[in-house]
Parts: C-alpha cells; sequence; structure tokens
C-alpha cells in the first residue's frame, strides 16, 4: 500500500472504505473463499448494509460459476445511494482475465465478461484500458463459466504437448526439432509454439527461467478442481478434467506449487533440457 501511496495513488485500509469512495469497484483475488470475504466479511465492499455508493463492481478472480451467481444476486438486492440515470440497484459483472502475468504489464489481457450486457457495455472501454480484447460471455457467471472452460483446455494442451515431446526425447527426437514438427502440422498450438515447455527451445518463457514466474502449478490444480466440480453439478463426463486435476495436484503435493504450470514436462513426465 505505502508504494502506491508514494507514487500519489489514493489508498485505503479496508474494502469497505473503497467502496464509500468509489464509482466502481475492480477486484482479483487467489480464490473464491478470497472474494465472497472481501464482498461480505468484517469491512467488505458490503459492510454498509443495503446501500452502496458504486453503480458496477466488476471481479476479475478465477472464481466457481455459484460463487459469481450468489454474489450478483447480493449486489442487485442493494439499493444505490446516488442514482445513476433510471438505475436504482448496484450491478456486478464477472470478468476474469486471461494472458497471464506478461499480458497484465503490457496490457493486452483478454477479459471474458459475463453479466447485463448493458453494464458490459458501460464497462467496455475501462477493461480495454487494461486488455485489448473483451469478449461479452452471455448472462451472470458465463464469465467465470468461460475462464475455467479456458483453462481446463490450456492445461490439457500443456499436457499433451509436453507428454508427446518427452516421449520424442525417450525416442530419440531433440524437442527444438519435434517443436519445429509441431508448429508446421496440426499439433500446432500455444503451448507448442508461444509458451513451450521444454527448457532451451524457447526464450522468454518460464521454461527458460527454471519454471520460475509465470502460472503456478498451485493455481492451475486450483482450477482444475473448479472445473471438475462444475462438471459433477452438471453431470458431465470429462475424464481428461479429472486426470489432468490429478496430475496437478501431484505435481504439487512433490513440492513443485509454486513453478509454472508447464514444469508439468520435468517434474511429472521426466522431460530432459534441450
Amino acid at each position: 500500500m505505502k508504494m502506491f501511496a508514494d507514487r500519489g495513488v489514493p489508498t485505503r485500509e479496508t474494502p469497505f472504505e473503497i467502496a464509500e469512495s468509489s464509482d466502481v469497484v475492480i477486484t482479483m483475488l487467489p480464490s473464491s473463499s478470497h472474494v465472497f470475504d472481501v464482498y461480505t466479511g468484517k469491512n467488505g465492499l458490503l459492510h454498509g448494509g443495503n446501500f452502496l455508493r458504486p453503480w458496477l463492481l466488476i471481479d476479475s478472480s478465477t472464481i466457481d460459476p455459484q460463487t459469481s451467481r450468489k454474489l450478483s444476486a447480493i449486489v442487485s438486492n442493494c439499493t444505490l445511494k446516488g442514482k445513476k440515470d433510471d438505475q436504482r440497484s448496484p450491478v456486478m459483472l464477472d470478468a476474469p482475465v486471461s494472458g497471464g502475468v506478461l499480458a497484465a504489464e503490457c496490457g493486452t489481457l483478454t477479459f471474458m465478461v459475463g453479466g447485463l450486457e448493458e453494464a458490459y457495455l458501460e464497462a467496455k472501454q475501462l477493461l480495454l484500458s487494461m486488455g485489448k480484447n473483451t469478449i461479452y460471455c452471455g448472462g451472470t457467471a458465463n464469465g467465470s463459466a468461460a475462464k475455467i472452460c479456458n483453462n481446463l483446455a490450456m492445461a490439457v494442451s500443456m499436457l499433451g504437448v509436453s507428454e508427446a515431446l518427452a516421449l520424442g526425447q525417450s525416442l530419440g527426437i531433440t524437442a527444438s526439432t519435434l517443436t519445429r514438427v509441431f508448429n508446421s502440422s496440426s499439433a500446432r498450438c500455444w503451448s507448442s509454439d508461444t509458451y513451450n515447455p521444454v527448457p532451451g527451445v524457447m526464450d522468454c518463457v518460464p521454461s527458460s527461467r527454471n519454471y520460475e514466474g509465470g502460472f503456478a502449478s498451485k493455481l492451475m490444480a486450483k482450477d482444475l478442481s473448479l472445473a471438475a466440480a462444475s462438471a459433477k453439478e452438471v453431470d458431465l463426463k470429462c475424464p481428461l478434467t479429472f486426470q489432468a486435476q490429478e496430475i496437478y495436484l501431484e505435481l504439487c503435493k512433490e513440492g513443485h506449487e509454486a513453478k509454472d504450470f508447464s514444469s508439468v514436462f520435468r517434474h511429472y513426465y521426466g522431460g530432459s533440457d534441450e
């Protein structure tokens, strides 16, 4: 907080104080429990009861859709302290992001947004000040659902690429050669051409710096657990979801929870550096 205050950025001690002095509030937190506490806990954003100053609350956390729906319902039952046009109640959008730390630093995040379309359209320029893409996904919690599905696909893709590269090494093909094959063929994907998991194949990615930085394996395990819970809730067969969840939970138990999720190549498959 002191770092921001020293730069002239107004700071507050509690979420409630932020709500009392803001028209729009954006939150981005590690888990559903953190989000719920910041909104409904002691000195939370909703500590003032049914009257709120912010007309718009945007949560960009990666959480389960059920929590997004629950919070949106609570917010919509509040009353604005000051009317905004004809709006009498505050509105909430779920707007998780994709792109990771690098995109956040460069302002190139993609926002996946769920909630009232009118609120999304009003918030779009604000979101574009932090990212390069905004995608309206539909009603409340659809942004959260889209993010869970995106990270599920990302995890399965990384596992597939890592498994294939490790197998290739075992069969005598270098990872750089096999990567060239992938990227010129039907196997090409983000995990092969942008975020390659093999140390020595690509610069400026976590695998090039001992898997430091990037997207921690513990966060991937958390997101896969959200996907697995959602699959159970709708009674959908998702074998790859549960297999991926098991692999990343194992990775975390073995002490690699802080390493980037691409470290599965080294620490699960036993792949070698280039």
